[in-house]
C-alpha cells in the first residue's frame, strides 16, 4: 500500500456501525485505519524512534509527558483552545458540550465552522480519541492543561466545586447549601452535586445573583476571568462573606479563596476563553508595488550582498582574528570587522555568522588558531553571480545559528560571541520559511504588514512564542521565562536579514525567492509560473536563472584618471577584480567603485611579483583612458626602490648594496625599537622577527622587500592562506526529521503486523505461563507441531531468543521444515523469515480461527 493510499484512508469518516466504542487510545488507533496511523507518525514524529512493537506500545508513547509537550507546542491558537476547553470539560465530554464551552450562550458561526478541524488535529495527533459523544482528551494533556494552584489554565478557570471541596467538612457543606437556599442532604456527596447542580442552573443561579449586593457582583467581576484565586483577611468584608457563605467563593486555604468552575462559566456566559481565535489573523498588505520594482530592488540587494560577502572574505585572506579560548571572536575583533565594512556590530556579526553558516570561513585548527577563509571560497568565487547568491542563500534558510542573539547572556551570564556555542536556535529554520511563506500569500509585488506577520505567527504556534509551553521547563536550544517571545525575534530578524540578502525587495518576496521556496511566482514569469514542489538543487538552478539577468553586467574595464584614481563603472570581472584589489585601495563603494593607487598599493602588487612594466601593461590593456603620468611616475617611482633593501631570517637582518642607505637607518631614532647593529658594510642585523622588521622600515619610509633563505625576494600572494577543508555547522535539529513515504509505509506495516501478532488469541499451554514469559516445549514437540502446521497452513506462537540473546515471542505461519530450521511468514514482522529450531524455547498453538 503506497502513502497516497494511506492518506486517503486518514481522512474516511469513522464507521457508526455497531460496536462497542474504544476504551483506551490504544483500541481507539487499533479500530481506526492505517491512514490515521500514518498521519499521527508524520504529524509527530518522536514516535517513531524506535518503531513502535504495537498499537498498545504506540499507544503508550503518545501518552509521555514530553512527546504530549512536543505535540501541544505545535498546536495552532484554536486547536489549543479546544483542548484547553476539554481539559476543563466533564470526561468524556460530548461534542455539543464542547461546542457549548467554546461559544458560550450564542451561537457563533466562525466556531462552529473551524471546530470540526480542530478536533481533527487533535484525533489526528492523538491528543483527543473516542467518537463525537465521547470525547477524552489523553491523561497527559489534560494534566498539563487542567487548572490547578500551581500551574493555571490559559482558560483562568478554577477547580471545581467538587475538587474545591474536597476536604471540607459535612457540616461547612450542609452551612453553605443552606445559605443557597437549597434544601439539606444526607452526605457530602449529595450536597456537593446539589450545590454544582445549583451553579449548573442558568435560571436558578441568576436568581441566587439577584440577592447579591452590587459589591459581591464587582469581587466576581475581578476573579471571572482569572486568576480565580483572590486573597482574604481573617475577618473578610461583608461581601466576600456572603460570596463565601453560599459557596461562590470556596476557602483553598486560611488566607485564600477561589471562584469554583461552575460559578465562572455562569457568569462568563458559559465560554471557556475570554476571546476564542478561530481564524488565524489574515496577513496585510503595508504597500504594494510591481513585480519587476520588487525583483529590481532585491536584485540590487543581492549584488550588495555578495559585495559584501567577498570584501569580508578578501580583508582576512591572510589569516583573520584569533580563536577565543571559549571558542567564539573577541568583541574587539568584531568592532574591527563592523569599522572595515562600515556596517553596526550586529549587522557585522550577522555577515560573519552566514559566511560561517555557508562554510565560507572557518577556524584554521592549528595550535595558534585563528579564523581563515576555507578551501570553499575558491570554489564559490567561480561560481556566476546568481549561483553565489543561492549558495548563501540556501544555508541562511537551514542555519540555526542565530546572530541575533550575539551580544546577549546566556543561562550563565556570559555573553554569547559571533562563531561562540550557545547561538543555536532550533526553531529558527522553521520559523524563516513560514514568514516567507506567510508572505507568499500576499500577491506578487506586494509588502506585508510586520505586525499582521507577526500576529499569524503567533497563532500558529502559541506555546512557542516565548509565553512558556504547557511544562514547567524550557525546551532544549529554547529560551524561556525572560528570553520572552524568541519566535517573534526570530521573524523581526528575519524580515530584516531577507532585504539585505535581496530575498524580498522593499519588504515584498522576489521572484527568485519564490524559485527558491518552491511557491507560485509572478505573472512575470509565465514560463516558471509553477515550478511545483520540485527538488532543491532544480529549485535552486531556477532561482540563479530568475536573478541572473536581473544582476549588473561584469565589466573588463575601468578609468583612470589624474589624480591616481580608477572608477570601475559596474561590477569588475573576476581576473581584473583581483588584479585592481592588490595593486589599489577601495576608496568608495556604490554603483560605481572607486580605487585609489597609494606607494603602499603598488608596492603590494610588486610584493605579489608584478614588475612594474608588468602593471603599467596591465593598466593600459584594462583602462579605457590613458594612463595618467602621475600614476606611471608612481609605479616608476616605487619600483625603483622596491627590493633595494633586502630583509631575512637570521632573527632578522637587513641588507643593501648601499652602506649609506645602512647607515642612515642606524641614525634614525625611529629604528631603536628594531634594536639594529652592523654586521658587514652592507648589512645589518635586527633582534626583530622579519615581519615586524619590515612593517618598521615601512612605516619609517623605506621600501624593503623580504627574501628567502636562498637570497630570493619572497612573493606574497592575496590568496596565500586557507583553512584545511572545513564542513559548514550542521544546525541542530528542531526534534526528529520528518518521514518520508517510504518510511511511513514501513513502519505501518510493521506496527499493524505486531499488533496482529501481540493480541492474536492462544490456546493456554497445559503449564499456565507468567505474564510475558516464553513458551517452553521439549524439541521433539516443537519439531512435530512446527511440522503439522506447515502441513495444515495454520499459524503458531513461538519463543524465540537471537543470537544476541534477546527473547522474544513471534506468531509464523510455517511452510517449511528442513535442516534444522523453519521458515515461514512472521505475522510480528510481516515478512517471510527463517529461524533455526535450536532457538526456538517453545511452541504453543492459537485458538482457531486467529492468525
Amino acid at each position: 500500500m503506497g502513502i497516497g493510499e494511506l492518506d486517503r484512508e486518514a481522512h474516511v469518516p469513522e464507521a457508526t456501525g455497531v460496536g462497542a466504542a474504544p476504551r483506551t487510545l490504544a483500541e481507539a488507533l487499533r479500530a481506526g485505519a492505517d491512514g490515521g496511523i500514518a498521519a499521527l507518525l508524520r504529524a509527530r514524529p518522536d514516535l517513531l524512534a524506535p518503531v513502535p512493537n504495537d498499537l498498545t506500545q504506540l499507544a503508550t508513547r503518545a501518552g509521555t509527558r514530553g512527546s504530549v509537550v512536543r505535540a501541544l507546542e505545535r498546536l495552532d491558537r484554536f486547536a489549543l483552545q479546544t483542548a484547553e476547553a476539554l481539559a476543563v470539560a466533564p470526561d468524556p465530554a460530548p461534542y455539543p458540550v464542547l461546542l457549548a464551552l467554546l461559544t458560550g450562550d450564542a451561537d457563533d458561526p466562525e466556531i462552529e465552522a473551524a471546530l470540526p478541524r480542530a478536533v481533527g488535529v487533535l484525533r489526528e495527533q492523538a491528543l483527543v480519541w473516542g467518537d463525537d459523544e465521547r470525547l477524552r482528551l489523553v491523561r497527559t494533556a489534560r494534566e498539563l492543561l487542567a487548572p490547578s494552584a500551581q500551574h493555571p489554565s490559559p482558560t483562568g478557570l478554577g477547580p471545581t466545586v467538587a475538587e474545591a471541596t474536597s476536604g471540607m467538612s459535612p457540616g461547612r457543606l450542609q452551612e453553605i447549601i443552606a445559605a443557597a437556599g437549597l434544601p439539606a442532604t444526607h452526605d457530602p456527596v449529595s450536597a456537593v452535586t446539589a450545590l454544582a447542580g445549583l451553579f449548573t442552573d442558568r435560571t436558578r443561579m441568576a436568581a441566587l445573583l439577584d440577592t447579591a449586593p452590587p459589591e459581591a457582583l464587582t469581587v466576581l467581576d475581578r476573579l471571572v476571568w482569572g486568576p480565580p484565586y483572590g486573597e482574604v483577611t481573617a475577618t473578610p468584608t461583608p461581601p466576600v462573606r456572603w460570596l463565601r457563605d453560599r459557596g461562590l467563593l470556596l476557602p483553598v486555604s486560611t488566607r485564600t479563596v477561589v471562584l469554583p468552575r461552575e460559578a465562572a462559566l455562569h457568569l462568563r456566559g458559559g465560554r471557556a476563553h475570554r476571546v476564542p481565535e478561530p481564524v488565524a489573523p489574515a496577513v496585510a498588505t503595508a504597500r504594494e508595488y510591481r513585480p519587476q520594482v520588487v525583483d529590481g530592488a532585491a536584485a540590487g540587494q543581492a549584488y550588495t550582498a555578495l559585495a559584501t560577502a567577498e570584501e569580508l572574505l578578501k580583508s582576512w585572506d591572510q589569516g583573520g582574528p584569533p580563536v577565543l579560548r571559549a571558542g567564539g571572536l573577541a568583541v574587539r575583533d568584531l568592532k574591527r570587522t563592523a569599522t572595515a565594512l562600515d556596517t553596526p556590530e550586529p549587522l557585522a556579526a550577522f555577515w560573519l555568522e552566514l559566511l560561517y553558516a555557508a562554510g565560507l570561513l572557518a577556524s584554521d585548527g592549528e595550535a595558534d588558531e585563528r579564523y581563515a577563509p576555507t578551501p570553499a571560497y575558491d570554489d564559490w568565487l567561480d561560481l556566476p553571480p546568481a549561483e553565489r547568491w543561492v549558495a548563501l542563500v540556501v544555508p541562511w534558510l537551514a542555519a540555526t545559528r542565530t546572530s541575533g542573539l550575539v551580544g546577549t547572556l546566556d543561562g550563565k551570564g556570559r555573553a554569547l560571541a559571533t562563531f561562540g556555542p550557545g547561538l543555536d536556535r532550533a526553531a529558527a529554520p522553521e520559523v524563516r520559511h513560514r514568514v516567507l511563506d506567510l508572505q507568499a500569500t500576499l500577491p506578487p509585488g506586494a509588502a506585508a504588514d510586520r505586525a499582521s506577520v507577526l500576529a499569524r505567527l503567533r497563532w500558529d504556534r502559541p506555546l512557542r512564542g516565548g509565553s512558556g509551553g504547557p511544562g514547567t521547563e524550557p525546551a532544549p536550544g529554547t529560551e524561556g521565562g525572560a528570553g520572552a517571545d524568541l519566535r517573534a525575534r526570530i521573524a523581526e530578524w528575519t524580515l530584516d536579514e531577507a532585504e539585505l540578502l535581496g530575498v524580498t525587495g522593499r519588504g515584498a518576496l522576489a521572484s527568485p525567492a519564490r524559485a527558491l521556496l518552491n511557491l507560485p511566482l509572478a505573472e512575470a514569469a509565465p514560463d516558471t509560473a509553477h515550478p511545483g514542489d520540485c527538488e532543491p538543487s532544480v529549485a535552486a538552478s531556477r532561482a540563479a536563472t530568475l536573478l541572473a539577468p536581473l544582476l549588473p553586467e561584469a565589466v573588463d574595464h575601468v578609468l583612470l584618471q589624474a589624480d591616481l584614481t580608477a572608477v570601475a563603472p559596474g561590477p569588475l570581472r573576476r581576473p581584473l577584480a583581483e588584479v585592481l584589489s592588490v595593486l589599489a585601495d577601495v576608496e568608495s563603494k556604490g554603483g560605481a567603485t572607486v580605487y585609489r593607487f597609494t606607494p603602499g598599493s603598488v608596492r603590494r602588487a610588486l610584493d605579489a611579483g608584478r614588475s612594474a612594466s608588468d602593471l603599467q601593461d596591465f593598466l593600459t590593456a584594462h583602462s579605457r583612458t590613458p594612463v595618467p603620468q602621475p600614476l606611471s611616475y608612481l609605479i616608476d617611482d616605487v619600483a625603483r626602490k622596491h627590493g633595494h633593501l633586502r630583509i631575512g631570517a637570521a632573527s632578522a637582518y637587513v641588507r643593501c648594496d648601499d652602506d649609506a642607505v645602512l647607515g642612515e637607518i642606524l641614525a634614525d631614532r625611529r629604528s631603536a625599537p628594531l634594536r639594529l647593529r652592523r654586521l658587514a658594510p652592507t648589512v645589518l642585523a635586527a633582534q626583530a622577527d622579519p615581519k615586524a622588521l619590515l612593517e618598521g622600515l615601512r612605516a619609517m619610509g623605506y621600501a624593503p622587500a623580504a627574501e628567502s633563505a636562498e637570497g630570493d625576494v619572497l612573493i606574497t600572494r592575496a590568496d596565500a592562506y586557507r583553512t584545511p577543508p572545513r564542513t559548514a555547522p550542521a544546525p541542530v535539529p528542531d526534534g526528529p526529521p520528518a518521514p518520508d513515504a517510504t518510511l511511513l509505509t514501513a513502519a505501518v506495516r510493521a506496527i499493524r503486523a505486531g499488533d496482529r501478532a501481540a493480541t492474536v488469541v492462544r490456546k493456554e499451554p497445559s503449564t499456565p505461563l507468567a505474564a510475558g514469559a516464553l513458551p517452553r516445549t521439549s524439541a521433539a514437540e516443537t519439531l512435530a507441531t512446527v511440522q503439522a502446521a506447515a502441513l495444515t497452513g495454520s499459524a503458531v506462537w513461538i519463543g524465540y531468543v537471537n543470537a544476541e540473546g534477546a527473547a522474544s515471542q513471534r506468531v509464523i505461519a510455517p511452510v517449511r521444515v528442513e535442516g534444522g530450521f523453519v521458515t515461514g511468514y512472521d505475522h510480528t514482522a510481516d515478512e517471510v523469515r527463517t529461524y533455526p529450531l535450536h532457538r526456538i524455547t517453545g511452541v504453543a498453538e492459537l485458538e482457531d480461527g486467529e492468525a
